[in-house]
């Protein structure tokens, strides 16, 4: 399946690891330590070097982009993965490794300062994306609502994936404007229902057409 998709594989990768060109250049107006880890009050909690934040990182993202990949191509299931999902793998490591890149560049140099906003609507729009291509989703070892009785039963698979990508698309929507309210209970709330609603579901099908 991959092997026809060799140059975005290749472009996305080079994607992933360019915020590395963008820390060179501001090299000498980075701190030796930067933080890279906040909890929640947006307090920086974890540091690490200059070299590791600028190179480390996004060669780091850029290798897990590749194995996720790798993973995906070795799925058996996998052989007919829908155009849209596989838009959605090839990008979704490059999207991560510039917001880190933005986070981490603009906290030290004093142009980003609510890291917890900045990944809040990051995670809305992610989950609205995700709940958008989820119905779309063929059954998969590597991609998707992974349970025993849906890996097993397509049917199954389906009527999970229409629920989650309802469920995912209103958490993220109840993420994006609780964001611009630092509703942080409010956000994990709607994250932890729209992963438990759809399993929930999933299970009493099983147990209704078992």
């Amino acid at each position: 399946m991959w092997k026809n998709h060799k140059k975005r594989i290749i472009l996305t990768t080079v994607v992933c690891l360019l915020p590395m060109v963008v820390g060179l250049l501001l090299w000498d107006r980075l701190p030796l330590e930067m933080a890279i880890h906040f909890n929640a009050a947006n307090e920086p909690d974890n540091w690490a070097s200059r070299g590791f934040t600028v190179l480390g990182m996004p060669a780091i993202i850029a290798a897990l982009h590749l194995v996720c990949l790798f993973a995906t191509a070795q799925d058996p299931k996998n052989k007919n993965l829908n155009s849209k999902m596989m838009v959605l793998m090839l990008w979704i490591c490059p999207f991560i490794s510039w917001l880190c890149a933005g986070m981490t560049l603009g906290y030290a140099l004093g142009r980003v300062n609510n890291i917890g906003s900045v990944v809040s609507v990051f995670l809305g729009i992610l989950f609205m994306v995700i709940g958008n291509y989820m119905p779309k989703c063929t059954p998969s070892y590597t991609i998707g609502i992974k349970l025993p009785w849906t890996l097993h039963d397509e049917d199954n698979w389906r009527y999970t994936h229409r629920i989650g990508g309802f469920c995912f698309t209103a958490a993220g929507l109840i993420v994006l404007v609780a964001s611009f309210f630092g509703t942080i209970w409010l956000m994990a709330a709607a994250l932890a229902v729209a992963v438990i609603i759809p399993v929930a579901a999933s299970f009493l099908y099983y147990k209704k057409h078992a």
